[in-house]
């Protein structure tokens, strides 16, 4: 049965976890409409998505709501569904983090067995959502079909090995300033590519300190673009970023500047100038690095099979059909949030139901 759907995101990294979702959703035959604000505001995923204000989505009473967002906007109708708009990297404590319940959401898709236990146990606890292991749309791409871009960029690097960069832009935690002028140096050396992305809220000086190292040996890409850098790139460099795990669950080495909570399978280092020497190990990982890479992919995302949308979508109609039993009334703390979210918005007007 064709049903009609609303995809919400509040940033623009939201749309590769989106994309994969909404094309699992026309392939099934139905209707796609996305809700895109704040610093998602302007951003569209191709046609036929349909791009709706407020107003329209209130309008358009989709079965579903999938979020990609820390809030959803509880006055339009259908079941909230939270997809996560990374990975769990510890930049703060889980109350304060990616374990925070806000009341907002129905259904909790993650991405993986650290995700999925605790998670599982607050459901339990509280009763108000449900919990399904789905693994995370973003990463469909990672493990299927072609990638035209990852090959180009490939293509690009003339036979030589790839790096990719990728930096939050929490100030505190950010790489960017921080590896700049260690950065600049190995690409002016030429012996590896170098693949160069910066988080949408990085400083637009930053932005245009690292695109302007592009040329013969580097090349900058957008967020939208992350995932066929991911494939093309055999190491990344990074800080405290979600991308750290998108990037190990290739089973691909990683090496960390300061990163907030290191890893057995990171390789992480505090000083700029020590870089040449971790990207050496990096391209020669000892067995024992290659394992624990492996051990902690298997922990955080253990799908590889790029049907994680479609897993989202069955749990949804599962829990639609009741299948995931019968949850509790929202805390009253989510009447408070439902109309934090409405002023955000400016939409004061009915709900639907």
């Amino acid at each position: 049965m064709m049903a009609e759907y609303l995809l919400f995101a509040t940033e623009r990294y939201a749309l590769p976890i989106l994309g994969p979702l909404a094309s699992a959703l026309q392939a099934a035959g139905h209707g796609v409409s996305s809700l895109f604000v704040a610093g998602a505001a302007g951003a569209a995923l191709p046609a036929p998505v349909r791009p709706v204000d407020v107003r329209g989505a209130v309008a358009l009473r989709p079965r579903a709501v999938f979020s990609a967002a820390n809030t959803v906007p509880t006055f339009v109708s259908g079941a909230k569904v939270q997809l996560f708009h990374g990975f769990n990297v510890e930049k703060r404590s889980d109350q304060r983090g990616h374990f925070r319940v806000r009341g907002l959401f129905d259904l909790y898709c993650t991405q993986g067995p650290l995700t999925t236990a605790p998670f599982a146990a607050m459901a339990r606890a509280q009763g108000h959502f449900a919990v399904v292991e789905t693994g995370w749309p973003k990463l469909d791409p990672l493990f299927r079909g072609d990638d035209a871009l990852a090959d180009a960029l490939r293509a690009r690097a003339g036979g030589r090995p790839v790096v990719l960069f990728a930096s939050t832009f929490t100030e505190r935690l950010s790489a960017a300033p921080r590896l700049f002028d260690a950065i600049a140096a190995e690409i002016a050396r030429g012996e590896r590519f170098w693949i160069l992305t910066l988080h949408p809220k990085c400083a637009p000086e930053l932005f245009a300190r690292y695109r302007a190292l592009a040329g013969d040996h580097a090349v900058f890409v957008e967020t939208e673009q992350l995932v066929s850098a991911q494939r093309a790139a055999d190491v990344l460099v990074a800080d405290t970023t979600s991308v750290v795990s998108e990037f190990a669950v290739q089973r691909k080495p990683v090496v960390t500047f300061r990163n907030r909570a290191p890893k057995p399978h990171m390789l992480d280092f505090d000083q700029a100038a020590d870089l040449r020497r971790q990207l050496e190990r990096a391209f020669a990982p000892t067995p024992e690095r290659v394992q624990a890479i492996a051990d902690y992919a298997d922990a955080i995302h253990p799908a590889r099979d790029g049907r994680a949308s479609e897993r989202v979508l069955a749990a949804t109609e599962a829990l639609l059909a009741g299948e995931l039993g019968a949850l509790r009334r929202k805390p009253l703390s989510a009447i408070y949030r439902g109309l934090q979210i409405r002023r955000e918005l400016g939409y004061w007007g009915p709900g639907a139901r």
